[in-house]
Formats: C-alpha cells, structure tokens, sequence
C-alpha cells in the first residue's frame, strides 16, 4: 500500500491554515483524522492486486536491432474496477538507453469480471536470453488518496538473436555458386572436378572439354560439363576464448565472427553441403549437427544467440580433440580465431599438422581497422609514434599468417565489415579448385 501524491498535497494544504491560525494539536487531528479515513476508505475500495491473474504471449525470438512485443493479459476476478499502473520490468539491456520508463509503464482500467491486455515493446541491446523480472501493479481507489500495491512473478523469455547483417552477400555469393555449377549461361567451361552431364557445343566453349566418344555417337559436338563437388562436410570452430572478447568497434569479435559464419553456413547448404558449428574455448560451449539444410541456418543462429566470450585462455589442444571427433571424416574446418602471435605460435601451430593431415583447414580472423587508420596517421609526434606500433602489430599479423600458409591453412584477415564476404569468396575458390 501506498500514499498518493493527492493525499500528500491535501495534507499540506489543510496544515498551512492550521499553522497560521490554530497552530495546536488540536488543529493538526482535526485535519488529519478525516483525511486519513479518506485513505482508510479508499484503500478499502481500491480493487485487490494479489487476486489479479497474469499471463503473457507474443514474441519468443527477435534479430538484435529489431522489436520484440510482448502481450500481458490482466484479468479482474474481484468485483471492484480496477485502476492501475503498470510496471512492466525486464533487464536494462531490453531497450535502449533512456526508453525504458517510457516502454515499461502502463495505465490500466479494468472492470469487474473483465480482462485487458497491454502489450510491452522490447527492443534489445544485446544478444542472449532477457526474461521478464516482475509486473508491479499499483491499484488506485475511487478518490486518488491511497493504493494497494503488489508484484505479480509473470515468466517469459525472449532470445534474441544473432542479426545477420551479412545477409546482404548472400545473393551475389549465390550467382557465383551457380557459375561453378554450371547453371548459369556463361561460355566458359564449368569449374569444379565432379562430371555433371553432356550437352551440345556452342561456340566459345573449351575444346579441351569436348567429348569426343560422344560426339562419335551423335551427329553433334558434344562437351563435359562440370560441377563443384557437393555433400561435403563443413565444420565451423568457433574459438569463444578471451581473444574473442576484444571489441572491435562496437562489437566483439565474437559477433563478427558469427556474423561470417552465418553467410558460409547459408551459403554452403544451397551449395549442398553439410554444415556443423563448434563453439569451444576450454570446453564445449555450443555443438550444432547432423541438421537438414531447411533446419541447418536456424539451428545455428538459435545456438550462436546466448554464446559470450569467456575471460579464459583457449585450450588449443583439447579444442583441436573435440574437432577431430566432430568430424571424423575429411573436411572442410574453418576455425574462425585470432592472428595475434601468442596464441597461434604457442598454441594452434604445434596441432597444426592433426588437423592438416586429414583435413582442410580454413583460418578466419577479424582485423581492427583502426589498426589501419593508425599505420596511415602522420602530423605530429604521437601520431607517428602510432603509426610506427600499428606497422610493428601489422606486420606481425602477416608474418603469422604466413606461418599458418606455410602449413597449408587458406587464412583470411580482414575487418569486421569485410570479413563475411572475403571468407565466403575463400570456400568459393576452395570448391572451384576441387579441394573440398
């Protein structure tokens, strides 16, 4: 229960003329009294908030940047109207930074017997699970002088999701799948090393294409076509360690890096292969298998929605175990990680060769561009002291991934808004060579 602002402000106005004229106890009681059974009536006639019943629905899941409403049904079983504010709490990160108040309070008037539904606009700052705290509900009495107030636990969970910003990429990286495949009209010869079919020659095709059995049984030329090969196995390693934590811009790597591969995996399962993700920094922090390719892109997006960096050193060893036994055949792995020198020296190149050995290995990595903005920077004193840190960190990340390229591992580096794109161009060129 509570006192309202109406009744505070009466109490002041009836003490002033006390105060002047008949400053006594007298005076004060016989301006009180009567208020406070003003209260004691309004409180009475206030509709009860414990025997309120709550519900909630609407939106489960939401694409970070984007809006998820969530409904609350109230119902007033009592047999006194109900006139109330709402607050409707959920984490601080649910809304942006000053819209809270505005998006959580509520007023509400309910009759006897009847229910209204007010629906609460969340629009997420940051990815994970954010599930409602509590609905406070303060109910007014018929003369505004006193409340009854009560919290009501109502659960709900809201996932917001990754926001797959590259998704823009995906339509041009498809028109050069369908290149490789050979679906497109282009008069070149299809790349890729798997035989797709024969059809007639047109001019400009490869002679070297020509199949020269079939053209002796038809009265016309006849060439090979070719495809990538497709149902190869694809495992994404996503290191969760701490060098994943370091914020690049606005987000850490780890959101650029699940970003990137986002694009690979939707675009790998058009191409028909089959995706797996890794999430590891010392132990298993999400696994995504054996999904079709209808299930394959939301299964990984709903697993990549609570992932956070962990302040730990990445066990190199262990992580390259548990990528071996997640994919026990030869595959596609693309370990998206840092460049920095510690940790690759120290800890990916001496297991290096298990995973070389029997498999394809892909290192993605994301650049600072300020890093770059640095090694430009010129005009007084400590711009060139940055510049000359920035080259000295620039040039260790190529001597790094030299290192890696050395070994046989395809590396891209690049920043957070070019990293998606470049490693989708990286799976392409791997499956036009043939080396999937």
């Amino acid at each position: 229960m509570a006192l309202t602002g109406r009744a505070a402000l009466i109490a002041a106005l009836g003490s002033l003329p006390v105060g002047i004229w008949e400053p006594s106890w007298t005076g004060i009681l016989a301006v009180n009294v009567p208020l406070a059974a003003a209260c004691a009536c309004d409180f009475a006639l206030a509709a009860p908030v414990r025997r309120l019943l709550l519900t909630r629905s609407g939106d489960a899941s939401a694409r970070l940047g984007e809006t998820a409403d969530v409904t609350l049904t109230v119902t007033n079983p009592s047999r006194r109207p109900l006139h109330a504010h709402v607050r409707d709490a959920w984490p601080p990160s649910s809304w942006q930074p000053g819209t809270e108040t505005e998006a959580s309070r509520h007023h509400l008037t309910i009759p006897p017997g009847e229910r209204r539904r007010i629906t609460t606009r969340l629009r997420p700052t940051r990815r994970g699970d954010r599930q409602a705290d509590r609905v406070t509900i303060r109910s007014n009495g018929p003369l505004g002088l006193f409340s009854r107030q009560g919290t009501h636990k109502v659960p709900w969970t809201v996932r917001v999701l990754p926001p797959f910003t590259s998704r823009k990429h995906l339509p041009s990286k498809l028109a050069r799948l369908r290149e490789l495949d050979g679906r497109t009209s282009v008069l070149t010869r299809g790349e890729g090393t798997e035989f797709d079919s024969l059809r007639e020659y047109v001019p400009g095709d490869d002679t070297r294409s020509i199949d020269w059995r079939a053209t002796a049984r038809n009265s016309t030329v006849a060439v090979r076509t070719w495809r990538p090969e497709r149902d190869r196995h694809i495992l994404l390693v996503l290191d969760t360690g701490r060098t994943s934590a370091g914020r690049v811009g606005d987000a850490p790597r780890l959101d650029a890096s699940m970003d990137a591969a986002l694009l690979l995996a939707a675009l790998a399962s058009r191409a028909g292969d089959r995706v797996d993700l890794l999430a590891y920094d010392r132990r298993v922090r999400a696994l995504v298998q054996g999904r079709t390719a209808r299930d394959m892109l939301p299964s990984l997006v709903n697993a990549m929605a609570t992932l956070e960096p962990e302040l730990v050193e990445t066990n190199t060893r262990t992580l390259t175990a548990t990528a071996l036994r997640t994919a026990p055949r030869r595959s596609l792995i693309v370990l998206l990680t840092t460049l920095d020198a510690a940790p690759v020296e120290e800890g990916l190149l001496p297991v290096l060769p298990q995973l070389t050995q029997r498999h394809t290995v892909l290192v993605a990595s994301v650049a600072d561009p300020h890093i770059t903005r640095m090694a430009a920077s010129r005009g007084d004193t400590d711009a060139v002291y940055e510049a000359a840190a920035a080259a000295q960190a620039q040039t260790e990340r190529h001597r790094t991934a030299e290192q890696l390229r050395r070994h046989g591992v395809t590396v891209v580096d690049a920043t957070p808004d070019e990293l998606a794109p470049a490693l989708a161009d990286a799976y392409l060129a791997l499956k036009a060579a043939g080396r999937l």
